[in-house]
């Protein structure tokens, strides 16, 4: 470890420091182990936003300021703006067998929701708790939007590593900081457009 520690001060003080680009990499100096395991060196690493930066990007289509574009194939949530600008977001999307796609509206929003498993998840796990309140264990995380008549949420996630990923049961997991900034922002009615 020293040697590395020696090799890289070295290396900045001849200029020969890896890109800009490349320390900024979350995976740079971490081998891509998962962001709970991984140590920080030199700022590297993840950050409070997660594994995928959210960012306002310029969208193709006519969609209406305030509304929510998910996209499960890119694994990203689009919150638009208007004026062909929308704010971009990571998210983890439902795994093999729970994707779906359609259109819904938010019906409610709350803050450190509760979570009571649907009977369908139960069944498959039946070793989930019946209820949890909500808090930091919570795997509805900081905040929820309820989509629909449906059982899926846009939710937050107590393990930021599976952003990104394809791991839930249909619901669209955030870092709670994207999903706290998205609350702010979605109104109750706001339409989802849920893509594959």
């Amino acid at each position: 470890m020293r040697r590395l520690l020696a090799f890289m001060v070295i290396a900045m003080a001849f200029g020969l420091a890896p890109a800009k680009a490349q320390v900024d990499d979350p995976d740079f100096l971490t081998g891509g182990s998962p962001l709970s395991k991984r140590y920080q060196f030199f700022g590297g690493g993840s950050s409070s936003q997660g594994p995928v930066q959210r960012t306002t990007v310029n969208v193709a289509g006519n969609y209406k300021p305030g509304s929510i574009l998910v996209n499960t194939a890119e694994r990203r949530l689009y919150f638009m703006l208007g004026n062909g600008q929308a704010i971009r977001y990571g998210i983890g999307v439902g795994r093999d067998g729970f994707r779906w796609g359609g259109v819904h509206r938010v019906t409610a929003k709350k803050e450190w929701p509760s979570w009571t498993p649907p009977a369908q998840m139960l069944r498959r796990r039946p070793d989930l708790p019946r209820h949890m309140k909500g808090g930091e264990d919570n795997p509805l995380g900081a905040r929820a939007m309820y989509l629909g008549s449906t059982l899926y949420r846009i939710h937050g996630s107590n393990e930021p590593e599976t952003i990104g990923q394809a791991v839930s049961s249909g619901c669209f997991r955030m870092t709670n900081a994207d999903v706290i900034d998205l609350y702010n922002r979605v109104q109750v009615g706001a339409t989802v457009i849920v893509k594959n």
